[in-house]
């Protein structure tokens, strides 16, 4: 929305679902008046206002930025794919359509209306004095005037009322619910027989003859796909990491500098007696405080088994006292720092002075020490040398990144000067132009791939650019050996043609006994005997198919015969009996109507976007929006 509502996501959550579509929530209004800068290229006209390519692409990476700060662990390239920028683009059109309607229509409320707008609506109640004004402050933050923000949420209220008198029409009548929830849930009783493939399978014995003609028939069908044997170098820590030499001191120093690290975190348990004395109580009072708490510290140290028994007729902390003073087990950073400092000071049965805090005056007995234990440095020492094996890695990673792109680059015509210069190792590896199923670390990423087949690569024969293939880590490669998809010779694929042709014949037997005995029942020389009852949410294993079938069978005028062929797995005869009633739904047909109701005003709302862009003249430029998948689809 406006720059209020960005910057304040939390407070405006509820005016977010509430009152705007959601484009407004991803670009705002602000900008629209650069869309008609005819010295940018437009990617989308509406009427004669057009949306930039750079406005589009400022307002994706808002909405990527937005969604990076929503789910701070999120990938963000998943948002930024031409689906999604394509998305976006619609959104932008949507939200200058709507607003050129919003002022077409006249739907902007007057003063009088938009002031009791503002009032009533919930979703506003963030913005709101108690006496129901403009919370002056908040907007005047955001560099806005009452008379600008009125503005704004003038033109947010028009535009929703242009939707509203459609998305709060649905209606839909008892007779139309009974209708749709019969197409779902409408059972019928039948019975069937199945004729599957499989069971013909084992009689078929096609010839070589027959295998070859259906191997020339269907030779696209038995290709062997674009290969490349390739030679690729890969940097990343790890190798740099590998000549790295780390000398005993070194590692005993990083542990002495991070001995915390190794050290588990101590916890001490103690209990005590509190005499409360706000600090900002009287001097008198307080003293008066500190003198109890002295007497009471004097009758537990004559007594010190006693401490729980007068914590609980002398403490005034009542969060403790019913215990005995017992606080538990708590770490540094838990209690006010004159408590935590006596604690941490103790002795495992001691009994403090009177410790004075801002709550009062505590007298402590400490009751248990847990933790504080060192890990010893032969425990520790792998794990340490392989971090600072990394951190030095780190360091030097970004000047063996630069030298392993000059070289693959400057060196075109073989990956050896790199590998000899950086200490690398040279992998092989057959790739294909997309990922293999299951292929993982540098021969999954689509970049390197893609640059392999690229011209460079593939016609040129000259080392790939080093391409970053993940955090830390560039490859490059080069191919060694090209082989383009090419048709495979029967001999070759017998196996895979001979099942084909099986299959094949397997069902063209189970089709035509299926369709003999559709015969024999519609005549009524022959009968089925398996019944079933079944619906769409029932469907007892049945393929989609046959549910289709026999939910469409007309028994008006009595049972009806249907065949389904299901291609090579078989075919399917049915004799619809008869219609059951519907099981009821849990939550009742009422409950059925209001989702329906929903769903009907979704797509009326959608089919009458479609026609304010069709009557405001709303056009994506295609060729725009070509270039910019292009982009982002590029390595």
């Amino acid at each position: 929305m406006f720059d209020f509502i960005r910057k304040h996501t939390r407070l405006m959550l509820g005016l977010i679902v509430l009152l705007i579509i959601p484009s407004f929530v991803f670009f705002g209004i602000e900008g629209y008046s650069r869309f008609s800068d005819e010295s940018m290229t437009n990617a989308a006209m509406v009427g004669s206002r057009g949306i930039s390519r750079a406005e589009w692409e400022a307002a994706h990476q808002r909405q990527v930025e937005r969604m990076r700060q929503q789910m701070p662990g999120v990938d963000v390239r998943l948002f930024d794919t031409p689906e999604a920028k394509r998305q976006t683009l619609d959104l932008l059109v949507q939200d200058l359509v709507l607003r050129q309607a919003a002022a077409q229509m006249h739907t902007a409320p007057g003063n009088e209306r938009l002031d009791r707008l503002f009032k009533t609506d919930p979703a506003m109640a963030g913005l709101r004095n108690p006496d129901g004004s403009v919370n002056r402050d908040l907007i005047a933050a955001q560099g806005m005037t009452s008379e600008i923000f009125a503005e704004r949420l003038r033109q947010d209220y028009a535009v929703q009322h242009v939707l509203d008198a459609v998305r709060d029409s649905g209606f839909v009548a008892p007779v139309m619910v009974t209708a749709d929830l019969d197409a779902l849930l409408q059972r019928r009783e039948l019975q069937l027989q199945r004729f599957d493939a499989a069971n013909y399978a084992a009689t078929i014995k096609p010839s070589e003859d027959e295998l070859a003609a259906y191997h020339k028939a269907n030779a696209a069908k038995f290709m062997a796909p674009e290969r490349a044997t390739i030679e690729y170098v890969v940097l990343d820590l790890e190798a740099i990491g590998q000549d790295i030499t780390l000398s005993e001191d070194d590692l005993r120093k990083y542990y002495d500098e991070n001995i915390a690290r190794y050290t588990t975190a101590e916890e001490r348990r103690a209990s005590h007696i509190l005499i409360k004395a706000d600090k900002d109580q009287p001097a008198a009072e307080r003293a008066k405080a500190r003198a109890r708490a002295e007497a009471i510290l004097a009758e537990v140290r004559k007594a010190p088994a006693s401490f729980a028994e007068v914590a609980r007729k002398q403490s005034e902390d009542t969060g403790s006292a019913g215990q005995g003073g017992d606080l538990g087990l708590f770490g540094r950073g838990t209690m006010v720092k004159p408590f935590e400092d006596a604690v941490f000071a103790m002795k495992k049965g001691e009994i403090s002075d009177v410790i004075e805090s801002d709550f009062g005056y505590h007298i402590i007995e400490l009751t248990e020490i847990s933790g504080g234990q060192k890990k010893p440095f032969a425990q520790v020492r792998a794990e340490i040398e392989a971090e600072v094996r990394k951190a030095l890695a780190q360091k030097r990673y970004a000047e063996a990144a630069e030298q392993f792109s000059e070289m693959v680059y400057q060196q075109f015509d073989s990956l050896q000067p790199v590998v000899d210069k950086l200490k690398l190792k040279l992998h092989t590896a057959v790739v294909g132009r997309t990922p293999a199923p299951g292929a993982t670390g540098v021969l999954a990423s689509e970049k390197l791939l893609a640059a392999v087949f690229g011209s460079e690569s593939l016609v040129n024969k000259r080392n790939t650019d080093a391409i970053e293939v993940g955090p830390n880590q560039m490859a490059a490669a080069r191919i060694v050996k090209h082989e383009p998809a090419h048709a495979l010779a029967l001999a070759e694929v017998h196996d895979q043609v001979r099942a084909a042709v099986v299959a094949e014949q397997a069902a063209a037997l189970a089709r035509k006994d299926g369709e003999t005995r559709l015969k024999e029942v519609r005549s009524g020389q022959a009968g089925l005997e398996k019944t079933e009852t079944i619906s769409r949410s029932q469907a007892q294993g049945l393929p989609r198919e046959v549910v289709d079938a026999v939910l469409r069978a007309d028994i008006a005028q009595g049972p009806a015969v249907v065949g389904v062929d299901l291609g090579e797995r078989g075919y399917i005869v049915a004799k619809v009996l008869k219609v059951l009633p519907r099981e009821p739904l849990p939550g009742g047909d009422a409950q059925a109507q209001a989702q329906i109701a929903q769903a009907l005003a979704a797509a009326e709302t959608d089919a009458y976007l479609a026609a304010l862009k069709k009557r405001y003249k709303a056009e994506i430029v295609q060729s725009v929006v070509d270039q910019v998948a292009r982009a982002a689809s590029a390595p």
